[in-house]
């Protein structure tokens, strides 16, 4: 049994679904209608953040302090439409990021990156309620795998890509930062007139 509240002991709380997500893209390829992006996106993974540590060594032990994390790639997998949208999309932006054509690349990173969204729904039809929104900034396309043809499979061709990304944040976390950082001035200066 579950419960959306966890109020009643001995109830499991109701664990998100896997498939009740959706992926926006914002400033991706040279294409506005990027809903194409999104509906045909098979699937995606969620960040995933890692923290190298540099050892301090000491008499009888040792110690570790945390260095400056590191967010690794996630693949996005799309299906290859008939209409060629998703492979024009990916295209596009493949350009941005490097003329083949030219072989001339973007003066700044600012030319190519793009904003990613990873939101996971509850599954409601009249209202879209998120669960989870992962917004991730500073984009761009690490690899594109085009897949391959075969005559033993009826499966739809799809292009896989590994996103690239220096940031992400999680849900509220910008409006927490702001909150936070105006409770601090006014504590800072409450002390200073208090001191």
């Amino acid at each position: 049994p579950t419960d959306i509240t966890g109020a009643l002991n001995g109830q499991i709380l109701q664990p998100k679904i896997k498939h009740r997500f959706r992926v926006t893209v914002l400033n991706f390829g040279n294409i506005p209608n990027l809903v194409d992006f999104t509906r045909q996106v098979a699937s995606v993974g969620r960040p995933n953040e890692s923290y190298g540590s540099t050892p301090v060594h000491s008499y009888n032990n040792i110690i570790y302090y945390a260095n400056k994390p590191e967010w690794q790639p996630i693949t996005v997998t799309l299906r290859d439409d008939i209409t060629n949208r998703v492979s024009s999309l990916v295209g596009a932006q493949r350009q941005k990021q490097m003329n083949h054509y030219t072989q001339s690349a973007a003066i700044s990173h600012t030319n190519y990156k793009f904003t990613m969204r990873i939101q996971t729904l509850d599954g409601s039809m009249n209202t879209l309620n998120t669960l989870e929104d992962w917004k991730l900034e500073g984009c761009y396309i690490e690899s594109a795998n085009y897949g391959d043809s075969s005559y033993d499979s009826s499966d739809p061709m799809t292009i896989e890509l590994s996103i690239r990304y220096d940031n992400a944040t999680q849900g509220n976390e910008i409006v927490e930062s702001a909150i936070n950082t105006a409770l601090g001035t006014a504590i800072t200066a409450a002390g200073a007139l208090l001191g």
